[in-house]
């Protein structure tokens, strides 16, 4: 199954323009040289000093042997932004892609707890009862489910066209959230909008 390196990188906001550059530049091309990897997306939130940069493998096995490759530079980028950098592993059950995604699209992350007894119910009410809603809406390009089996811990990612159909789509993905608690009895932890600086992720 597909699995992703979850990167959150909290940064001086000063300094997270330059700290992209690097990612951009040093980080993702050390990645995406490793074997089994899929690509890479990277998000940020200038404001607060926000980042998460994505790593997307054909397997766990891959995404661990490929730890020692990406050290450095996950220490490197900890140097320079001057901040933290928390790291987490999961799998990726649900990859929809409707319409091409580019630089300026706009992410909502959603993050939910769901009972490790229900994992398979929930990805399969994930994919019943959001994914039909989010392909009608106008501007809706992707979505994933992240989740990790072991500890019920998931983010539900959807990606918009721009900022202005993120920002549409709020009143829709709330009406989602309730569903998908009704459909598979997660809780939803927090919600997030980061805008994407790029992405080559892809399912295989």
């Amino acid at each position: 199954m597909l699995n992703v390196r979850f990167n959150f990188i909290t940064a001086d906001p000063a300094r997270l323009a330059d700290s992209i550059s690097f990612i951009e530049s040093e980080v993702r091309p050390q990645v995406e040289s490793q074997p089994g990897s899929l690509g890479t997306a990277l998000y940020t939130d200038a404001g607060p000093g926000l980042a998460i940069l994505e790593s997307f493998w054909v397997s766990g096995d891959a995404m661990e042997a490929s730890e020692h490759a990406v050290m450095p530079q996950r220490r490197e980028t900890i140097k320079r932004v001057a901040g933290t950098v928390a790291v987490e592993r999961y799998e990726v059950p649900v990859f929809e892609l409707e319409d091409p995604v580019r630089s300026g699209a706009g992410l909502r992350l959603t993050r939910m707890d769901v009972e490790p007894a229900q994992v398979e119910d929930a990805i399969e009410g994930y994919g019943d009862t959001a994914v039909p809603w989010l392909a009608e809406t106008k501007g809706f390009c992707s979505t994933l489910l992240l989740i990790d089996p072991r500890t019920g811990h998931a983010i539900s990612e959807t990606l918009w066209r721009d900022k202005a159909a993120l920002v549409d789509s709020r009143t829709v993905s709330a009406s989602v959230r309730v569903d998908t608690v009704s459909a598979t009895g997660c809780v939803i932890r927090s919600v997030e909008e980061y805008e994407l600086v790029s992405t080559s992720a892809r399912k295989a």
